[in-house]
């Protein structure tokens, strides 16, 4: 049931971090991988060894995300090369940090148009050619700030917000036309966007106070989630948003 062979797999954010750990594990169960992310290596990647690694073919992109027009080109460019994409991984993401007073337009327009505008666009395009064939998965790259406010990043939990209703919305239209459109939820996960929290002690000590597994995740902890939600065991799994944070929102 878990099987992803014969399958090809577009994932957004995938040079490192959480997108790097999903690109892995999809390659590891069968898939082939398409990968994109704005500073993404033309050649000897760490995704794309990864992916070799286990016998799977692994060919990159870069883009901005955002940039809307970039993103279209994006779209043409994969559909012309590879025209059929079982899975979608949105998982590109950014974070801005300031106080939503002193929140400038830019901060906000940029973690929108990343996080949001760009999702919807990969997701509306990806879909009706998924659709069209009567099967596909979706896995959007939620957020804790898809359930909690989170704080001096109003743009971020705005967006993440938005991606947890996304996923319903798409879900109640798709669910019965054979696409699977769910969202995971990562805690806090030991990757380069959090290495400032990390760094800071008193944060840091907070954090792990309230995670009852008592450690930061790790990229590999997205893994069989992601699996489970590409492959044909989530079949019957639609519009959920699956936590993946050692217990944090059961405090």
């Amino acid at each position: 049931m878990f099987s992803l062979a014969g399958k090809t797999a577009l994932v957004t954010g995938c040079r490192r971090g959480i997108g790097l750990g999903m690109a892995e594990a999809l390659a590891e169960y069968g898939a082939d991988i398409v990968g994109v992310s704005a500073q993404l290596e033309p050649q000897g990647s760490q995704v794309a060894t990864a992916v070799e690694s286990f016998g799977r073919m692994f060919t990159g992109y870069r883009c901005d995300f955002a940039d809307r027009q970039a993103v279209k080109n994006l779209i043409e460019q994969v559909q012309a090369n590879h025209p059929q994409i079982d899975i979608l991984v949105n998982n590109a993401g950014t974070i801005l940090r300031k106080p939503a007073a002193e929140h400038p337009d830019e901060y906000w327009d940029q973690v929108i148009n990343v996080n949001l505008n760009a999702s919807f666009l990969l997701a509306r395009s990806f879909g009706q050619l998924m659709l069209q064939r009567g099967y596909g998965k979706m896995i959007f790259t939620a957020s804790l700030l898809t359930f909690q406010g989170g704080i001096t990043v109003p743009g971020y939990a705005a967006s993440k917000g938005a991606i947890g209703q996304l996923v319903k919305a798409l879900a109640n239209e798709w669910a019965g036309q054979g696409v699977n459109v769910n969202g995971i939820a990562p805690g806090y996960i030991a990757t380069d966007n959090t290495a400032a929290l990390r760094e800071n002690a008193t944060r840091s000590r907070q954090i792990l106070e309230r995670i009852p597994a008592g450690r930061w995740g790790l990229p590999n902890d997205l893994k069989g989630p992601t699996v489970f939600l590409a492959s044909a065991a989530s079949d019957y799994v639609d519009g959920i948003i699956l936590p993946v944070d050692g217990g944090w929102l059961a405090r």
